[in-house]
């Protein structure tokens, strides 16, 4: 076995795909939970050793619970070109369905669809076999975020295309129906690395920060972090003239993965949060990442959550680290999405060598109270995807769901927290050990009426 951090311990690959049924749980499942939970993660073929963590192909792992019952698990690559070894540069230049399609996976409109930033994205069908390459019907014409933001109001899916070239950066508009109905070239931005984004009710809001395009950077993913890049945070007001106004609001040097959220505070202020690096802790991942000699022993090292208070009239930015906490995958309920939110969870991260620290946190943004759940000695919990109970009237009433990869049992678990007191409820124990990953999303079944994959 090769000693790449990304392919040993958690991050072991599964070396095939497999189906299981009537899964044992531990406690009571929610009769709400009716749906899947779908994870992505890198996971190369055997014998395989991709250059750069990233790089890995895509596999999705589902499990399907109903009515108090865990129905199945399954796991299946995302067959892209990528898979069998299509190269993304071609002579006829970028092949945008040569993807890992590795990075999440979302629905929107009854597609699911598998996301790696760089490419198009994959429809899956229900049950995890790769439909293809989806363009939404030739309207989308660069790379798709692997980020999207679903509008909890209107049910608009807005997204971007980043590239280290020009154009730069792109934005889309799909409405709920699926139908893309507005995209934009964004004026004054460069190729700094631009991995997510946020909305808020009347602004769109990008971060640049001090990655940006390397053509010396020879691992695959071509970016590098460089002091004369200059971070910025982009105001841009939503809507079809949007574009045109964008504003560009220069912060401290570092980098940004994932936003938590953005708001409007009462204020009329724009209000980021997102855990974030500095110089020393971007290198430490980036060898993490590409496996380099004297590597951090964590893919986040020193990420820390930062909070950015952008005033528009008095052209200001109140920028402060909020948390000493390393932590990365921040979730919230998602019916919050560009509207002010009280709780926000993460995964915490150890900061320091072996086993242990890792836990699922919850924040009171009210109180500034800190509860982390402890998942216990050689476990590693996944990002903590929030569920809604029946009937909630409190934006805590929920569930999160996060599976947990046990090395001493060499097993995994799918661990339903209550969201309010962050103790157990459920244990769904899985056939085998889920490779730990990125991102994924809770698909209720309701959200796939009338697709036929």
């Amino acid at each position: 076995m090769t000693g790449k951090p990304y392919l040993t311990g958690h991050y072991t690959p599964a070396v095939d795909e497999t189906t299981a049924t009537r899964l044992t749980v531990e406690g009571i499942l929610p009769p709400e939970l009716t749906g899947r939970l779908i994870r992505n993660s890198h996971n190369p073929k055997p014998g395989i050793t991709p250059t750069h963590w990233f790089k890995g192909s895509g596999m999705v792992h589902g499990i399907r619970l109903r009515d108090g019952h865990a129905e199945w698990y399954r796991n299946r690559w995302v067959h892209t070109p990528a898979l069998d070894g299509a190269p993304y540069m071609t002579d006829a230049g970028p092949d945008l369905t040569a993807s890992t399609a590795g990075t999440h996976v979302i629905e929107h409109a009854g597609r699911l669809l598998a996301l790696c930033e760089a490419n198009f994205p994959f429809e899956l069908t229900r049950d995890l076999d790769t439909v293809g390459a989806y363009d939404f019907n030739g309207r989308l014409r660069s790379a798709m975020t692997a980020h999207p933001k679903t509008d909890p109001v209107t049910g608009e899916l807005h997204f971007f295309g980043s590239s280290p070239l020009p154009p730069f950066l792109t934005y889309y508009v799909a409405d709920a129906k699926g139908e893309i109905t507005h995209s934009a070239e964004i004026p004054g931005a460069t190729a700094s690395l631009k991995h997510d984004f946020a909305i808020t009710r009347h602004h769109v809001v990008f971060v640049e920060g001090s990655v940006t395009f390397d053509p010396n950077e020879h691992s695959g993913i071509p970016y590098g972090w460089r002091d004369d890049q200059p971070a910025r945070i982009g105001v841009m007001p939503r809507g079809p003239q949007g574009a045109g106004k964008i504003r560009w609001f220069p912060i401290a040097p570092g980098n940004i993965l994932h936003t938590a959220n953005a708001y409007e505070d009462a204020q009329g202020r724009i209000v980021l949060e997102g855990p974030t690096v500095d110089r020393e802790g971007f290198h430490l991942s980036w060898n993490w990442w590409v496996g380099a000699p004297g590597r951090s022993t964590e893919p986040n090292a020193r990420s820390r959550t930062r909070r950015w208070t952008i005033d528009l009239v008095a052209v200001t930015v109140d920028e402060r680290t909020i948390d000493d906490l390393a932590v990365e995958f921040p979730t919230l309920n998602d019916e919050f999405i560009g509207a002010e939110h009280r709780y926000q969870y993460a995964v915490s991260f150890p900061d320091h060598h072996g086993f242990g620290g890792y836990g699922i946190v919850k924040y009171d943004r009210l109180t500034g109270d800190r509860r982390v759940h402890e998942v216990g000695d050689a476990r590693l919990p996944s990002e903590a995807v929030y569920v809604p109970a029946a009937g909630a009237t409190n934006e805590d009433d929920g569930y999160l769901l996060t599976v947990v990869s046990d090395l001493k049992q060499d097993a995994s678990q799918l661990l339903v927290l209550n969201a309010s007191r962050l103790d157990p409820v459920a244990t769904v124990h899985l056939p085998r050990r889920v490779t730990a990953g990125i991102h994924g999303s809770w698909i209720p079944d309701a959200a796939l009426d009338g697709n036929q994959n």
